[in-house]
């Protein structure tokens, strides 16, 4: 047991899988070092709700300190990490190393643009600091094309492009429509907002392809409803500050616009092509490195990889989605399976229980799968939120989240609608005109 309590457990990232790893370690005979590059733990299944001005970025975010602050055991540390030796057992910080025992890595994943260079022209959604900026680019552009006086570019300017047919795009989709058909409908006088042209370009043959076929269906007439236009066998080519160009087939079309959303891949973070590197294992194509059964790095017990960076396959043919009941699963399995090991024991390989999927496509309609029931509208939309509000980590967030999702649901407006930051250059009337349009009236 004097052995146990010297034990150094350093856990990077504060995720899902790290946060609760890190809770779960908390009668542990361990040290835990918790390393994170931010102070707080961000909810990212929510974070579309900030990028379309429904909630503010404190409502789905909790620090760390706060979240952790009574379990004595754990010691956080602000900092980032640019390498590990594997040989040593050494983090290296941008200032200073790190020395474990147990390493458990939990570092998520970035976008992924294929190679090309599109991030500043198409923002993807994983951080508070995209969501704010999505958010800012959605409201400029109706602002913009408030000014503008040539037809064309407004039309461009209330043209919105999200790239990818997945959960996030289309819950980011179904809130640009009930943006431009119910919050801000009567909010300006020169323009229609409901006259937005709201595009999903998806390269499968039809969104949420995850999902069973049917509530594909049901989710892409549910964003018809609210002018959502689904274009699945379309690639993405090129993207330009005024344009987007999409093949379908062996034809090219050329969408004149200045809104483009990323949602269409992700890339696991740069520490598992390192450790990969240092190990000798292997990564796909995502920079996922393949894990053994109990979530290790083949050929060392000692580093756990788990959520986003982790290419489970052992159960099934396929890897693990990179969603946060996986991680949530995965680090407290690597927590678990860590106090075994100080007892003398071992635990079976890990196994992913499934409980399920959910996506929201607009108000009062969502889409479930839950095994084998496959339901989807109000109730779907209920469950949804149920399940949401549960998993948030703090009280205070749950209160403030169900508050303002009864003002909306009974209002249908968005409270945090700000436009914060420079905007693109992209999104700016052109007009040329000091004399901005009259109203009709």
């Amino acid at each position: 047991m004097a052995m146990a309590k010297e034990h150094n457990v350093v856990i990077i990232g504060g995720g899902f899988g790290g946060l609760h790893a890190t809770q779960c370690l908390k009668n542990a005979p361990v040290r835990v070092t918790l390393i994170d590059r931010r102070n707080f733990h961000l909810f990212q299944p929510l974070l579309y709700q900030v990028a379309t001005g429904w909630l503010s970025p404190a409502n789905i975010a909790s620090t760390l300190r706060a979240t952790l602050k009574r379990q004595t055991n754990v010691h956080v540390l602000m900092a980032e990490v640019v390498d590990i030796d594997v040989q040593r057992r050494c983090v290296s910080l941008s200032e200073g190393s790190l020395s474990y025992d147990s390493l458990i890595v939990a570092t998520g994943s970035r976008h992924h643009y294929f190679g090309k260079d599109w991030e500043k022209l198409a923002p993807g959604l994983k951080t508070v600091e995209d969501a704010t900026e999505i958010r800012g680019r959605i409201f400029a552009a109706f602002e913009a094309a408030e000014r503008e006086r040539d037809p064309q570019r407004v039309r461009a300017l209330l043209t919105f492009v999200i790239v990818g047919g997945g959960p996030t795009g289309v819950e980011l989709a179904g809130a640009l429509g009930e943006i431009a058909n119910d919050t801000i409908k009567n909010d300006f006088r020169n323009i229609d907002p409901s006259d937005s042209q709201i595009l999903i370009i998806e390269g499968g043959d039809r969104i949420l392809p995850n999902y069973p076929p049917k509530l594909s269906r049901k989710a892409e007439l549910s964003l018809n409803k609210l002018g959502v236009t689904v274009q699945a066998n379309s690639v993405v080519t090129d993207i330009q500050s005024d344009a987007v160009t999409v093949k379908r087939g062996e034809t090219l079309e050329r969408i004149p616009c200045r809104t483009v959303i990323w949602a269409a891949g992700v890339q696991a973070s740069f520490l598992g092509r390192r450790i990969a590197e240092a190990t000798g294992a292997q990564v796909d194509r995502a920079g996922r490195v393949l894990v053994a059964p109990d979530l290790t790095v083949p050929g060392h017990p000692e580093i756990f990889l788990i959520g986003d960076l982790a290419n489970y396959s052992h159960q099934s043919k396929t890897p693990l989605p990179g969603t946060a009941p996986v991680a949530i699963q995965e680090g407290r399995y690597a927590a678990r399976l860590l106090c075994s090991r100080l007892k003398g024991t071992s635990l079976p390989p890990f196994r992913y229980h499934d409980r399920g999927s959910m996506a929201i496509v607009g108000r009062a309609s969502a889409v479930a799968d839950l095994g084998k029931f496959h339901f989807a509208g109000f109730l779907a939309w209920l469950a949804w939120l149920f399940v949401h509000l549960i998993e948030l980590i703090e009280f205070e967030n749950k209160v403030l989240v169900l508050i303002q999702w009864g003002w909306y649901y009974f209002s249908r407006n968005r409270a945090a609608r700000l436009i914060t930051g420079d905007r693109p250059t992209a999104i700016t009337s052109n007009s040329g005109d000091d004399c901005l349009p009259r109203s009709p009236s």
